[in-house]
């Protein structure tokens, strides 16, 4: 592509991403938790920087933020999110929505461009009141029902207050126009350190993995700690270990190259040291992209409960509580990130899987999408260490704009 065409203002990202940095400060990153004060500061600055890209700026009745454009020609969809996890990194979400408002900023001024980026911000990512329902809300996955039931996680304060205490209750949802996007692009921080480690600029996003979670229950005797003989007891606390131990050692031969399993949370019951625990339970959750791995390993799964059940001394139950289907990303958006790589990164770009959820994979369902990711130093994120280098975000947003410039070209 020509080299006088107007990129990516790299100083202007840097302040950008800098002053969302300081809503919710800590220590090396922030708390912005969703509709706490410091994201609703954040929700604010993005609307007002929205008009700088000749965008109409408007908030919807979840809290979702839309940049929209009235320039003729295709328009692409693109953006991420503003809030974060509890005392979590400063660039997982709002690189994704500066960058998007950059693209904007270059490109819907651009009289060579045949076309607009438009930029959207979407709420709770980070699932403090639910799952992603900022973007499920927009492709139509979020009904009346799920946000009345919505409570925050760490204070137990419902969504509907929370949207009222921000202005919000009454408003309409904004949901998915078809035809009018010719696709969704998101931009960000890996999250891991497969590009650090390799020395890469670029990650080519090809899917984005489902996540499949499970509480596994196990049932024993509860009775006296001092007095009950080992011989005898049905400690579900032991029965627990034994099976993580179990899950381990048997889940390698059954998994994809890219398979990942944790257990989340283990809670006995009633969790006290003189007591033998009479019941037990682990959350545990499963990623991959191919649905056919995780019905293998879910199987796996159940029929080594039924194993240990049968075998004694606890039974052992298996409860499937989400299910989340993989997104493959669009394969033209990801040749146009690999080019603009190419043009503006040297080609130190790989394609690869997202092992974490994004809005993307909601976007995907009802439009072509893609993701670009940059590197993460040390592969840290959800955590206030988090960060990336600056010359790094730099490269990251000048290819961003190529790409979206290279899409909306077709």
């Amino acid at each position: 592509m020509p080299d006088n065409r107007p990129s990516a203002d790299g100083a202007r990202v840097l302040a950008d991403l800098h002053a969302l940095r300081a809503f919710g400060a800590y220590k090396t990153g922030v708390h912005k938790p969703t509709f706490s004060e410091p994201h609703k500061l954040s929700l604010e600055w993005l609307v007002q920087k929205l008009p700088e890209a000749n965008l109409s700026a408007a908030v919807d009745g979840i809290g979702n933020v839309f940049g929209t454009s009235a320039k003729p020609g295709s328009k692409l969809l693109a953006g991420s999110h503003l809030e974060s996890q509890n005392y979590a990194g400063w660039l997982d979400g709002p690189l994704g929505v500066v960058y998007a408002l950059e693209a904007a900023r270059v490109l819907n001024i651009d009289p060579s461009v045949k076309g607009a980026v438009e930029v959207a911000a979407w709420c709770d990512e980070e699932g403090h009141f639910g799952s992603f329902l900022g973007s499920r809300s927009y492709v139509g996955q979020v009904t009346e029902a799920e946000i009345d039931a919505a409570r925050d996680r760490t204070s137990g304060r419902t969504m509907r207050d929370a949207l009222a205490d921000t202005g919000l209750a009454g408003r309409p949802r904004v949901g998915v126009e078809p035809g009018r996007h010719v696709g969704y692009l998101e931009a960000h921080i890996e999250q891991g350190d497969t590009l650090e480690s390799g020395r890469l600029a670029i990650g080519v996003v090809t899917s984005i993995v489902g996540i499949w979670q499970y509480q596994i229950n196990f049932a024993g005797e509860q009775n006296h700690a001092g007095t009950t003989r080992m011989a005898v007891r049905k400690d579900a606390g032991l029965a627990l270990a034994k099976f993580c131990v179990a899950i381990d050692e048997r889940f390698p031969a059954a998994c994809g190259p890219r398979t990942v399993w944790t257990t989340g949370r283990i809670t006995l019951d009633p969790g006290a040291p003189s007591i033998i625990p009479g019941g037990a339970e682990m959350l545990f959750q499963i990623r991959d992209d191919d649905p056919a791995v995780i019905a293998r390993l879910e199987q796996l799964l159940r029929t080594m409960a039924d194993e240990a059940s049968t075998q004694g001394p606890c039974t052992v139950t298996v409860e499937k509580l989400r299910t989340g289907a993989p997104a493959m990303m669009n394969p033209g958006f990801q040749d146009a990130i690999e080019a603009a790589s190419k043009a503006l990164a040297g080609g130190r770009s790989v394609r690869m899987p997202s092992g974490a959820g994004h809005d993307a994979q909601m976007l995907a369902t009802v439009m072509p999408a893609a993701m670009l990711f940059v590197p993460s130093i040390g592969g840290i994120s959800h955590h206030w260490t988090e960060n990336t280098a600056d010359a790094d975000i730099v490269t990251g947003a000048e290819v961003y704009v190529d790409a979206c410039r290279r899409i909306l070209g077709g």
